[in-house]
């Protein structure tokens, strides 16, 4: 066998275990919601849908979904709205001290998580802001909006610049042109971002547990009821749930950008499937 396809195997082999480690935990996630035991362990006793019933049935879990979702929607919209201002005037205007202003915008995207929230704590608490969802909106918008910007600073630097020109000599205002030209085509970009900072938002656990107060959030309440065995098998439920839907997500972000490479006429690299 040549040295080439020893190569070959080794990083085939490489490649099939390290998929394994990443993804049997999530595979064994709806095994054990739908075993009718109470313990996580094998051999399975049954097959039931009790445990999704008993979520679904759940008060506080449900309080606590909803919480997740209005901050996961607010925090992902205003992350790209600002996300939107700060990629455009960093790929269309040269102005003073752009990078260090756009450093100190991403730095939150490679500072430790732990250090946000307790600098956000003492900063509403010595505002003398109450804590509540609002407090983990302001956070989640800071810690996604890095991310955003990432995605459509990728969108606004492969526009054609000459399409902006175009609409001007045609007579539309730089907002007309923004608006009619421009955006249409960067949305995939916008739609990418708010995806992106939605799953962010979502499974956040950190800054919720320092900036909720007495609002629960969906993985703070994850996070609390692991203490109770009996609790687990629903656990588990939810987490079934929680990846069917960011499978969801995900198909729906690469339809968009798949949409969006066809519209500008870019050639596919992979994407995210």
């Amino acid at each position: 066998m040549s040295q080439h396809s020893l190569e070959g195997s080794g990083l085939r082999i490489y490649a099939i275990l390290y998929l394994l480690f990443l993804y049997a935990p999530i595979a064994l996630l709806p095994i054990f919601a739908f075993n009718s035991g109470t313990i996580i362990a094998f051999p399975l006793q049954g097959f039931t849908t009790d445990w999704f019933s008993q979520m679904w049935a759940n008060a506080t879990l449900r309080r606590a979904l909803t919480n997740s979702l209005i901050i996961a929607v607010s925090s992902s919209v205003l992350a790209t709205c600002l996300g939107i201002f700060a990629a455009r005037a960093s790929t269309r205007f040269n102005f003073p001290g752009k990078g260090g202003m756009m450093g100190f915008i991403m730095l939150p995207m490679v500072l430790p998580e732990i250090i946000v929230a307790m600098s956000l704590l003492v900063v509403l608490l010595g505002s003398g802001l109450k804590l509540s969802i609002l407090t983990v909106i302001v956070g989640h918008t800071l810690i996604c909006m890095p991310y955003g910007i990432a995605i459509l600073s990728t969108a606004f630097s492969s526009l054609d610049k000459s399409l902006e020109e175009a609409a001007y000599d045609l007579g539309e205002t730089k907002w007309s042109a923004f608006r009619l030209v421009t955006l249409p085509l960067v949305m995939p970009g916008i739609i990418s971002s708010l995806l992106i900072s939605f799953t962010i938002s979502l499974d956040e656990f950190i800054i919720a547990f320092f900036l909720a107060g007495s609002e629960p959030t969906l993985p703070t309440y994850i996070f609390s009821q692991l203490r109770f065995p009996k609790q687990i098998p629903m656990i588990m439920a939810l987490g079934t749930v929680l990846v069917a839907l960011s499978i969801v997500l995900l198909a729906v972000g690469e339809y968009f950008r798949r949409r969006g490479l066809a519209r500008i006429g870019g050639k596919d690299s992979g994407g995210f499937l």
